[in-house]
């Protein structure tokens, strides 16, 4: 996936046009058309200010990092094949960060050891 499918990736999550987020940018619509076309690059301030804004790396941006929706992912994969006598009520978690998930995760194995 290159660099500008995850930043239109990112911006459709929010429900923002693209005007919206160049605005928020202080940058023209049409520059950051291109970014998502991968057609140009951002420097690296404004890289940055993508990634302050979608609370992101600018390694995920670049492709260097996995996925939040990938971790949070494995984590729930994880938990239900770690620990399936567990009835977690994963509807009711979708709003959790994969680092909240991981928390979880780390959680219910600490507790499952303290009954060993």
């Amino acid at each position: 996936m290159q660099y500008g499918d995850r930043l239109k990736k990112l911006r459709e999550r929010k429900k923002m046009s693209q005007q919206q987020l160049a605005d928020e940018l202080n940058i023209n619509r049409s520059t950051y058309a291109r970014y998502e076309l991968s057609n140009t690059q951002p420097d690296f301030e404004i890289l940055k200010t993508i990634a302050d804004f979608f609370d992101v790396s600018t390694d995920y941006i670049l492709g260097h990092e996995t996925s939040e929706e990938n971790k949070l992912d494995y984590y729930k994969n994880k938990i239900a094949t770690d620990f399936p006598d567990i009835d977690l009520m994963f509807k009711d978690m979708e709003s959790l960060t994969a680092q909240e998930m991981k928390e979880v995760y780390e959680y219910i194995k600490f507790k499952m050891s303290q009954k060993k």
